[in-house]
């Protein structure tokens, strides 16, 4: 019973009928990009699709005065493979993803939805977007976490099987 609560709960989230704290921009723009998105004949590569989507995109940021800037590059911290991670304080970091890692901008945007409903103490807020050397970013604010200790990947790991495991339906139940 739990669990499809929570199903049906992300979908009104990702749909946007239940407001997140951090999350309303991100939701206008997932509902847009949807509604826009055209089944067309000519779009035959995920390429074509994604120039078409990151087209629209643009449209509506010009539209909403979503361009975000100026940057400090120099408050640059460091990089993983998917964002660029900047300073702004010693409370906030700005975020910049340019989605590669993502069929589409509207899979980023949700993504950031469900990552907003189980992780609230490190939402992301969508600020703006930038352009930079042709390439579209999203720029999102996030709460600067301080590091501790190093993570120890194998805790994770087995943490992450144990809860899996303890869900009836889970398609790995069974299995080590």
């Amino acid at each position: 019973m739990m669990q499809k609560h929570l199903k049906h709960e992300l979908r009104n989230i990702i749909s946007g009928k239940s407001p997140l704290s951090q999350g309303t921009t991100i939701q206008t723009i997932s509902s847009y990009l949807e509604k826009s998105v055209i089944a067309s004949s000519e779009a035959t590569s995920s390429k074509q699709v994604r120039e078409k989507e990151t087209a629209k995109l643009e449209s509506f940021i010009e539209a909403h005065n979503l361009w975000f800037g100026p940057i400090d590059f120099s408050k640059y911290i460091s990089e993983g493979a998917e964002q660029r991670v900047y300073l702004v304080d010693s409370q906030q970091v700005l975020k910049l993803n340019d989605a590669i890692y993502y069929t589409s901008w509207l899979d980023y945007f949700r993504n950031l939805l469900i990552h907003n409903f189980f992780f609230p103490d490190t939402a992301y807020d969508l600020v703006g977007f930038v352009r930079e050397d042709e390439i579209l970013y999203a720029v999102v604010k996030q709460a600067y976490v301080q590091m501790t200790s190093l993570t120890n990947l194998e805790s994770v790991k087995s943490f992450l099987i144990s809860y899996l495991l303890s869900y009836p339906s889970c398609p790995f139940s069974g299995q080590t």
